[in-house]
């Protein structure tokens, strides 16, 4: 048998985030990630609303032990165990939890809890033994890159040593558990701090000429990307310390899609290159060099802008999503199978943003029919959209009746900041509102995709891709679906 053992379909997942002013409601997560058949989420903590929410939604859920509790659980195996039972066990098997992810970047941000490390996944696994949970979750750390040393040529590549008192038990772990390695993987920021030396397109999956492509001396393997070359050095750096059969799931990665001026290249056009690229590039079961036909499931960070998030503008940036559920983008993902998109039918609606000023409803009702000349004939009474009969129902349907008949067209959905864009399709009963297609299309449970109060955003939302289909079969939003196990 290959050394790679049984395989699975490699998949995107998304990450997500909390540090958000205006918080979507678990319920409006869920019912986005439904809308976008995302099937992979991965969660920064264990939050039991959001747990209870994505119960029977069927996507596969990465939960996470905070840093700030890692100490605790390292130190204590009742303490694990209890984590275990307060957010593992109360939720399974309803809620599809597939993998803990013990710790974020520990070796690096938080290297005083580095001897705990392995006793955390230890003392998890034992209590997921102890529930006879252990086939169905992996327990992993994720690590920063950067404990990789000399990281090209790739087959020089090996681990900080000052970690290898943790890296060989913790490999040694992964490996007993038959889990695998978590790792962050983030061309963008290997290629602002090569002062030149990596070449933007090297860094977004985008095509080379065979004389600009990177060539490893030592195995003759040639790279055309920045993230095969980080990959394949975890895995030679595994190699360094005889460790070649731990598979790889990347558990973040991305790029900014806005920057100051001293990040010229955090841009909206190169956001959607390199996670259209990346889409693609896993979804194709491409591999690496040195495991090519191995994909490499990926989660991408993230899911939405993190405003409150602190450091520099392109750390607020890396969603593909705003808060209010309109996409950041459109990913250019023609010809890649299944992708991620904002809807899939290419139905966004106008609604009246809830909690609006009534007379300032009113006014823009009166507008839109009459100078709007919208045809509000079906809020007649007697007709299917007079019930009910009260001006935000009234307002939504003539809103969105011009927003329909200005093609969507930016500024449209604004009537002096009452109205907002959704995905969810407004249609009730025999009323049946324009752009629906007779169906209530995207309307997922009665859940609006994009929280209408408190929102500042209006205009149009963009078609969030452009080959049809839905994206996240595959990677997005962080859950460890294995590309593959060694055995």
């Amino acid at each position: 048998m290959s050394m790679w053992g049984k395989f699975w379909d490699a998949f995107i997942g998304v990450n997500i985030g909390t540090d958000i002013s205006d918080m979507p409601s678990p319920t409006q997560v869920v019912a986005l990630l439904k809308a976008q058949n995302i099937r992979h989420v991965r969660l920064y903590d264990a939050d039991r609303s959001m747990l209870l929410a994505l119960a029977n939604s069927g996507i596969e859920v990465t939960v996470s032990v905070p840093n700030d509790q890692l100490l605790g659980i390292g130190q204590s195996n009742a303490t694990a165990a209890n984590w275990v039972a307060r957010n593992v066990i109360a939720h399974v098997p309803a809620t599809n939890i597939t993998a803990i992810a013990v710790g974020s970047e520990v070796l690096t941000a938080l290297p005083n809890a580095a001897p705990v490390l392995v006793s955390a996944l230890k003392f998890i696994q034992s209590a997921l033994v102890a529930s006879n949970l252990d086939r169905q979750i992996k327990v992993s750390t994720p690590h920063a890159s950067s404990i990789i040393l000399d990281s090209f040529p790739p087959s020089q590549a090996f681990f900080n040593s000052s970690w290898k008192p943790v890296m060989v038990p913790l490999l040694k772990f992964l490996q007993s558990t038959g889990s695998y390695l978590m790792l962050n993987v983030y061309p963008y920021y290997d290629y602002m701090q090569s002062n030149g030396v990596i070449p933007l397109d090297y860094a977004l999956f985008r095509p080379l000429p065979p004389n600009k492509e990177a060539v490893d001396a030592n195995t003759l393997l040639h790279y055309i990307n920045v993230f095969d070359a980080i990959v394949d050095a975890a895995y030679f750096a595994m190699s360094d310390l005889n460790f070649t059969n731990i598979p790889i799931v990347v558990t973040e990665s991305g790029w900014p899609s806005k920057g100051n001026s001293r990040e010229p290249d955090a841009t909206v056009e190169n956001a959607n290159t390199y996670n259209s690229n990346l889409i693609r590039h896993v979804q194709n079961n491409t591999g690496t060099p040195k495991h090519p036909g191995i994909a490499v499931s990926t989660y991408i960070y993230e899911l939405y802008n993190e405003d409150l998030r602190p450091g520099s503008v392109s750390e607020k940036n890396w969603g593909l999503f705003n808060s209010n559920g309109e996409p950041v983008y459109k990913l250019h993902l023609t010809g890649a199978g299944t992708v991620l998109a904002n809807d899939t039918t290419n139905q966004t609606f106008c609604v009246a943003k809830e909690g609006a000023n009534p007379k300032m409803l009113q006014a823009a009702l009166d507008w839109a029919c009459g100078p709007g000349k919208v045809e509000c004939s079906p809020l007649l009474q007697g007709q299917p959209c007079y019930e009910p009969d009260n001006v935000v129902a009234h307002a939504t349907y003539a809103f969105n009746a011009y927003y329909q008949k200005m093609a969507k067209s930016p500024g449209t959905c604004d009537f002096k900041g009452v109205a907002t864009v959704t995905t969810t399709d407004p249609s009730h009963g025999s009323c049946i509102f324009p752009g629906s297609g007779g169906k209530n299309g995207t309307f997922i449970n009665g859940t609006s995709l994009a929280p209408s109060s408190n929102s500042t955003t209006s205009g149009c939302a963009s078609q969030y891709i452009d080959s049809g289909g839905s994206l996240m079969s595959v990677v997005i939003i962080g859950v460890l679906a294995m590309s593959a196990v060694f055995l």
